[in-house]
């Protein structure tokens, strides 16, 4: 099936460690749900790039169990949706049964499935606007991200996990916590800030991890008015962070990040500053 991996492009500001601000402009890499039905039973939705998707459906079956060759996979059949794809695949009714029996026990996983989740429409929740306006400079990011390895003992021992962490606005991490999933990580980093009575709007968060539509719904939830990832972001997570009002701050590295949303005008560059070439 023929669809677009690679959406945009987007506007960024780059913003240096030194303050200095430019417009720019990146790719985004698409992201959209992707409902997988077996025998015309809704199995559940994965977050993908759709491209290859095809090749998807027969590996996810393979890798799940669900069949034991490809050589059972009678069809395979993509869609468009919208919001996102629905790929129809058709296994012998063995198969489709013990799937029914299974899914009565599934448990939640590491994976970037969405659990519980079975139908389109169900899987991209709207999100709520966030409370007021971080009082972010360039510099509470930079000591942020520059303080952020000291914070994440468990991946210095194994290199196998995520970080998220919270930090107030003048960059002092606060909390952080690690999991191997980075939904995992955020979840955990939220429940800390509850359960220590924090105002989630105090600060911001950073993430070691690329910057999908989920990570900006759990802060949107959390109030949680910005959002900093070390990797770049899908474009529903940027369309997701505009809706919520939500400061997006993503590709940041130690001498210069990209400002992919920016709905108070923290980082605003000068207004006749040329934008460097688009790269994908």
């Amino acid at each position: 099936m023929a669809s677009e991996s690679r959406a945009g492009p987007a506007a960024v500001i780059r913003v240096e460690a030194g303050g200095a601000a430019a417009l720019a402009s990146r790719f985004l890499a698409a992201e959209v749900p992707v409902s997988l039905t077996y025998n015309g039973i809704a199995h559940v939705v994965m977050m993908a790039t759709p491209r290859d998707i095809e090749d998807f459906a027969v590996g996810f079956s393979l890798a799940e169990g669900i069949v034991e060759s490809a050589a059972e996979i009678k069809g395979v059949e993509a869609r468009e949706i919208p919001p996102g794809l629905l790929v129809r695949v058709d296994i012998p009714a063995h198969r489709a049964e013990a799937l029914i029996d299974r899914r009565r026990g599934l448990v939640g996983q590491t994976g970037c499935g969405i659990c519980g989740v079975t139908e389109l429409e169900h899987a991209i929740r709207a999100v709520r606007a966030v409370g007021h306006p971080p009082a972010l400079a360039p510099e509470a990011l930079f000591r942020a991200l520059e303080e952020l390895s000291g914070h994440q003992p468990l991946n210095r021992e194994t290199g196998a996990v995520h970080a998220a962490a919270f930090a107030d606005v003048q960059g002092n991490i606060l909390l952080a916590r690690e999991d191997v999933g980075r939904h995992n990580a955020l979840d955990k980093l939220i429940g800390a800030l509850a359960r220590e009575g924090r105002d989630a709007a105090s600060g911001f968060a950073l993430v070691t991890s690329r910057c999908s539509f989920e990570l900006v719904q759990k802060c949107a939830a959390a109030n949680v008015p910005a959002l900093v990832a070390i990797s770049a972001p899908t474009d529903l997570a940027v369309d997701l962070a505009r809706r919520a009002g939500l400061t997006l701050v993503a590709l940041a590295r130690r001498d210069a990040v990209l400002v992919f949303n920016d709905p108070c005008g923290l980082f605003s560059p000068p207004a006749d500053a040329p934008g460097p070439p688009l790269r994908g």
